[in-house]
């Protein structure tokens, strides 16, 4: 068997430091993420599009074990416990963007 191969959590990384690790999502309307896993809290924060969904994997240990589709609200700030391996997927009709706050230890 081999071993899995994890993507990067969103499309773009705009800022690191020694506290904070930035990214920015974003996914066309039917767009997959790749599968990846969050090792950091993080914050999600929506900024458009109107259905997003998370389809975990089997062996994640984040807080979302089941698959979730739900509304889009921009502006809406997220907390995120780490641990989650997933897929975010744009199963909306509109673009999706969302900023990513990975908060260091």
């Amino acid at each position: 068997m081999s071993e899995r191969v994890l993507g990067d959590i969103a499309t773009k990384l705009l800022f690191e430091n020694d506290r904070v690790r930035v990214w920015e999502l974003r996914l066309a309307p039917g767009e997959r993420s790749a599968v990846h896993r969050h090792d950091l809290d993080h914050l999600l924060i929506q900024i458009s599009g109107d259905r997003i969904a998370i389809e975990p994997e089997p062996d994640s240990a984040g807080p979302f074990k089941e698959y979730l589709a739900a509304d889009v609200v921009p502006g809406a700030v997220i907390p995120v416990d780490r641990g989650g391996i997933e897929t975010a997927v744009n199963v909306g009709e509109r673009p999706y963007r969302e900023i990513i706050v990975e908060l260091k230890d």
